[in-house]
């Protein structure tokens, strides 16, 4: 099953073990809130990490999966471990992040986090967006890896309420991989993750990218 049918696939070395501990080096800095898993924006916070997401290595690995040239809409960083633990139930990423508001059909509902509009845009928006995963610690089951249901990116947009019952637990796929590994997927294929059970970190850059053509004046903001 190629990308296309899948959905989703799992690059090995992507990324150099050393580049793989100066990011950690320089993660090692933040402080996470309490019942936090993660940090929006980390691209502002960290220039390495802004440096690496708009890399001519990650902008030519984003274009495998894309029509046209790909931008950076959405960076997260995730640190799953035994202090900082959580799952998340089966769904499928359906919103974005961009500049301000605008009128075009399709592009509802609207709402502001963290100062920030996000919006669910339409089917088409999603299909031409991939998303790269690049792990900083190995992943695996014990630790929380990422699991997916492969081709549930071509269900279309699904309610919540209805995504868990598309899962077909013979045809979930754990994505392990090596430190320094990444999973690319696209963001609206059925994804879930459960809680560590190792005594081990799952440290994660989460970066979105686009072909898609906003409307003049309108810009993707991370």
């Amino acid at each position: 099953m190629n990308f296309q049918e899948s959905g989703f696939e799992v690059i090995e070395n992507l990324l150099a073990p050393d580049m793989v501990q100066s990011l950690l080096a320089d993660l090692a800095g933040l402080k996470l809130e309490p019942l936090r898993g993660g940090i929006r924006r980390i691209e502002k916070l960290l220039p390495r990490v802004a440096e690496l997401a708009c890399s001519p290595h990650l902008i030519s690995t984003a274009q495998r999966y894309l029509p046209g040239q790909p931008k950076l809409v959405r960076a997260i960083y995730f640190d799953k471990s035994p202090d900082n633990n959580w799952f998340v139930t089966w769904h499928q990423d359906k919103t974005v992040a961009v500049s301000d508001r605008f009128e075009a059909a399709g592009w509802e509902p609207w709402s502001i986090k963290s100062e920030v509009w996000h919006v669910q845009p339409p089917l088409e928006v999603l299909q031409n967006m991939v998303t790269i995963r690049i792990h900083l610690d190995a992943a695996t089951t014990s630790n929380g890896c990422l699991k997916v249901l492969p081709g549930s990116h071509n269900l279309g947009l699904l309610p919540a309420d209805m995504a868990h019952d598309q899962v077909n637990q013979d045809r979930v796929i754990y994505c392990e991989s090596p430190a320094g590994g990444a999973v690319v997927m696209r963001p609206h294929i059925l994804h879930a993750s459960e809680k560590s059970v190792a005594p081990l970190p799952r440290r994660i850059l989460h970066f979105e990218y686009s072909s898609y053509r906003l409307p003049d004046g309108i810009s993707w903001s991370p």
